[in-house]
């Protein structure tokens, strides 16, 4: 569905190269994800909507029939039986267009990220001690 002649940049120029009702899904989908993680960086990453703290949360992306979803392995492994309904993969999963979205469920796999990229992030370098002497 993505338009190939004309370099995507932003967020907005991804969505605005849909069908008016694939966009009105495109971007429930988008703020969802900034609603649990409103610190999020957003950004095109491989020519697709990413957003990324320490590391990439999650990637987003319009097809003509359903809405991919990219939350990395371990969050389909994790929410599972919550995505048994919908084809997926390995690190991805598909929601129809013409079903409702799933909102409530990314935003909790989108929270399930924030907490597994905070834990993996490098911890705060550590002052050195002033010795007396």
């Amino acid at each position: 569905m993505q338009n190939q002649s004309k370099a995507i940049n932003t967020v907005d120029e991804y969505i605005a190269q849909f069908p008016n009702e694939v966009q009105t899904l495109l971007v429930k989908v988008r703020d969802a994800i900034k609603q649990v993680a409103p610190n999020s960086i957003e950004r095109i990453s491989y020519r697709m909507p990413a957003y990324s703290q320490n590391k990439i949360l999650v990637y987003f992306a319009g097809y003509k029939k359903h809405i991919g979803f990219y939350p990395g392995t371990n969050a389909i492994i994790t929410f599972k039986k919550e995505l048994a309904a919908y084809k997926g993969a390995k690190g991805s999963v598909q929601f129809p267009i013409d079903r409702s979205m799933q909102l409530g469920l990314i935003r909790k796999i989108v929270n399930y990220r924030v907490k597994e990229d905070t834990k993996a992030a490098p911890k705060t370098t550590k002052r050195p001690k002033l010795h007396k002497g």
